[in-house]
């Protein structure tokens, strides 16, 4: 198994990994979507709420907010030892929120939410959160735990999590006579004419969505799209909840953690046999 980065921006990932297979591609796939914990507002205590948003709805867009994430700090609530619905410090991170308006209508946003630790903050600082008419106010507290997106979409660390088969190109030169029709349906741009041949820009950048051998006029065509069975192009957008290349490392320590428990389930029942 080898991973190769392509392309990296401040919360989104490209990668290759190659010499895996389909099962092991999508378990990374499916652990970073739904089992990489993060942090989220799951209680409110609301104090005080006069404007026209119900305490429920209030506190569902509370929830809703993607909260910057410090797993070296906490631990999830079934894990923390007080036992406590509310938590304590090493398993839930409180805020407040005191908003009101006297003369003119005005909109509440995340920057609002006072935390208890800077580090656990909304990942954007202008998330509407509701609208005050004129002597309307808010005051309440919420208490943010880590979850998992199995739980709720709430504590999903990722906007984004998918995977493609590598695309593999190939072109017959003898037989291609550089008509530019592939080159013109091509959705991705990524073939051209260089040289009077038909060349590949980008491969990882083809979608196999076989546009260019469907309106090739040689039949066969002289172009081929494969792709490797083995090697996967992968895209990692996070929420903003913590690094992409986080959320991939923690995904592959939570799949080799499941491999390992289910290897020593095997072998303790192979013994008892």
């Amino acid at each position: 198994m080898e991973l190769k980065l392509i392309e990296k921006q401040e919360d989104a990932l490209r990668f290759l990994l190659t010499g895996v297979s389909p099962a092991f591609a999508n378990a990374l796939r499916r652990l970073m979507i739904a089992q990489v914990p993060t942090m989220a507002i799951e209680d409110v205590i609301v104090i005080e709420n006069t404007s026209v948003m119900y305490d429920e709805i209030l506190s569902h867009r509370l929830g809703l907010i993607p909260l910057t994430t410090d797993l070296d700090a906490y631990v999830l609530p079934e894990e923390c030892e007080c036992k406590s619905d509310l938590g304590c410090s090493r398993c839930r991170v409180s805020f407040t929120l005191e908003a009101e308006t006297k003369e003119q209508t005005r909109t509440v946003y995340s920057e609002e939410l006072k935390s208890e630790n800077p580090s656990v903050r909304p990942v954007s600082e202008k998330i509407p959160i509701v609208k005050l008419a004129p002597g309307h106010k808010i005051r309440l507290e919420a208490y943010a735990k880590l979850g998992r997106g199995q739980d709720h979409a709430k504590w999903q660390p990722v906007s984004a999590c998918a995977y493609k088969f590598l695309p593999k190109i190939t072109i017959d030169l003898q037989k291609c006579d550089a008509c530019r029709e592939c080159v013109k349906f091509c959705p991705k741009k990524i073939l051209d004419i260089k040289d009077s041949k038909l060349t590949v820009i980008n491969e990882t950048e083809c979608a196999l969505c076989m546009d260019c051998v469907k309106h090739c006029p040689k039949k066969p065509a002289p172009i081929k799209v494969e792709w490797d069975p083995m090697s996967f192009v992968f895209y990692v957008e996070s929420t903003g909840s913590m690094p992409p290349e986080r959320i991939v490392r923690e995904a592959a320590k939570l799949l080799s953690a499941k491999a390992s428990l289910i290897s020593k389930q095997i072998r303790s029942s192979a013994a008892k046999s």
